[in-house]
């Protein structure tokens, strides 16, 4: 089947759609995208703009029409921190609902953390052992740590890279002062918790899953994106915190010049090598493997783990295939099988995509137990 999911981020709105099954990996049909920083449109008192509405709106709106017309049978709605935070968020969503008849899921830091590290597990495995999961975006920054699917721990704080750009590195290039001030601020945000995750034990594997880590992963040398997910992608303290200093001393203009550096991340590049670099050597790991799969998938792969026991799904067209027998025998036994089979009740028809709302609605996410514990 065909499914959809519209990523409301703080840097960008985003759909994807994929193609999947139950027990396959989701493969990417086609995709589509705005740079939109609705960080950018936040007034004094927090609020979202109408502009930033608007521009929101018009977005849901293509992305409905984008998934209607390339067939998907399913849709994903969610967002993050960007409204979450916002002081008139609710009134954003509603607004959303009304105007494109879309309902965005609100989503917690916590259950962001959660259903990315359920992504994370199903990438590398159980024999990955214990993994903590780390993700950079432009208003939060989510951990989680578990030996299962979901985590026993998830968590985030406000160390999102566009939030503390906006907020601490107001020049271009930065000062040393402004620079020195946010490292200082970023350890004193991330101690204590770091603190909780050091009770739990220690991860056999530290996974990094977002565009800031695949962004300095690729500035440090690993391969760039068109080398496939399957290439090995790994991230050094050592060579995190040399370029976080190389970083600081260039202008938005120069980062353009560095490898795997877009024009809606160059500002906010050196902010999020900082919370990088500190989280390394806070959690005392020299290296993280960036994980190719983040939230998107994970809310993908829930949604099909529901659609399993909810209603029967045809097997995948490879399944049960075989090659024609030309014996008598063979075809007696085929003939057989095919008279039983028109016996049984018709398989489920393939739903329509009439409106971009989820039906049945998606399962809700295991909701985290007080400072982040998952249920």
């Amino acid at each position: 089947m065909r499914l959809g999911v519209l990523d409301i981020g703080s840097n960008t709105v985003h759909l994807l759609l994929v193609d999947a099954h139950p027990g396959a990996r989701p493969v990417a049909f086609a995709s589509h995208k705005r740079p939109l920083s609705l960080v950018q449109y936040l007034d004094g008192d927090g609020n979202i703009s109408d502009s930033g509405q608007h521009e929101l709106v018009e977005f849901v709106l293509e992305a409905w029409e984008f998934a209607a017309r390339h067939k998907a049978e399913d849709l994903l709605a969610f967002c993050t921190s960007a409204i979450r935070e916002a002081t008139n968020g609710a009134e954003v969503l509603a607004r959303v609902k009304h105007e494109t008849t879309v309902t965005l899921q609100e989503l917690t830091g916590s259950e962001e953390a959660s259903m990315t590290f359920f992504a994370v597990r199903r990438w590398y495995g159980w024999g990955a052992g214990p993994i903590l999961d780390l993700d950079i975006g432009g208003g939060s920054f989510e951990m989680a740590y578990g030996t299962d699917e979901l985590p026993e721990f998830a968590t985030s704080v406000p160390l999102g890279a566009s939030r503390l750009t906006r907020d601490w590195l107001h020049e271009d290039p930065p000062t040393a002062k402004s620079v020195k001030e946010l490292r200082r601020y970023i350890r004193s945000t991330l101690k204590p918790v770091v603190r909780n995750f050091h009770e739990l034990g220690r991860a056999n594997l530290v996974a990094g899953t977002s565009k800031t880590f695949r962004s300095l992963a690729r500035i440090a040398g690993a391969a760039p994106s068109g080398a496939g997910p399957y290439v090995k992608r790994e991230l050094h303290a050592a060579d995190l915190g040399l370029w976080a200093q190389r970083i600081s001393a260039m202008t938005v203009a120069d980062r353009l010049y560095l490898p795997g550096v877009s024009d809606a991340r160059a500002r906010q590049l050196l902010a999020g090598a900082l919370v990088a670099e500190a989280a390394l050597e806070l959690f005392e790991f020299p290296k993280m493997e960036i994980c190719p799969w983040a939230l998107r998938e994970g809310l993908i792969l829930r949604r099909l783990d529901q659609l399993v026991f909810e209603e029967a799904l045809d097997p995948a067209p490879h399944v049960g295939k075989r090659k024609k027998d030309k014996s008598k025998k063979k075809a007696k036994e085929d003939g057989k099988h095919q008279k039983h089979k028109e016996t049984e009740e018709p398989a489920h028809p393939v739903k329509e995509f009439p409106v971009p709302v989820n039906d049945p609605a998606p399962a809700p996410i295991p909701a985290p137990a007080a400072d982040g514990l998952a249920s």
